[in-house]
């Protein structure tokens, strides 16, 4: 079963993928290829990369090039919170956005909708803050850092 299709649904697609990267960065301790990365997730190497994109462009991981390159830790695991992966790969993440015609009344119903929505997410983010990589890798039994 792929890491998409298991429990709850929160967040951009990314979330979950990004968090099991980060872990398994933070378990190797050193430089993983992007490749490397995408089989112990279980995803596309394409996909992976622009995850860790994501996550670069927010000084989550940094990229290395070389024979040797791949990504690494920028921080430790225990500064890593789930509330910034969250932020990383949300900000980056697309979406296609549909054109309705609903009179005024639609656009002031858009307007709360996301003004309710962006709030929504502000208490998710600052919800996932409260836990940081580290302590999801306690939690599982097999994923000590």
């Amino acid at each position: 079963m792929s890491i998409t299709n298991r429990g709850i649904h929160i967040g951009p697609p990314r979330f979950k993928i990004a968090v099991h990267a980060v872990i398994w960065l933070a378990k190797s301790g050193g430089v993983l290829s992007s490749a490397r990365i995408a089989c112990l997730v279980k995803s596309h190497a394409t996909f992976m990369r622009r995850v860790l994109q994501s996550l670069a462009t927010a000084g989550i991981v940094e990229s290395k090039g070389g024979r040797e390159g791949g990504y690494a830790l920028l921080k430790c695991p225990n500064e890593i919170t789930l509330g910034d992966i969250y932020y990383a790969v949300n900000r980056e993440a697309s979406e296609i956005e549909l054109e309705m015609q609903c009179g005024d009344a639609g656009e002031q119903l858009d307007m709360e909708l996301e003004k309710i929505l962006f709030e929504t997410e502000q208490h998710t983010i600052n919800y996932l803050r409260k836990y940081t990589i580290d302590d999801v890798a306690k939690r599982i039994d097999h994923c000590t850092l």
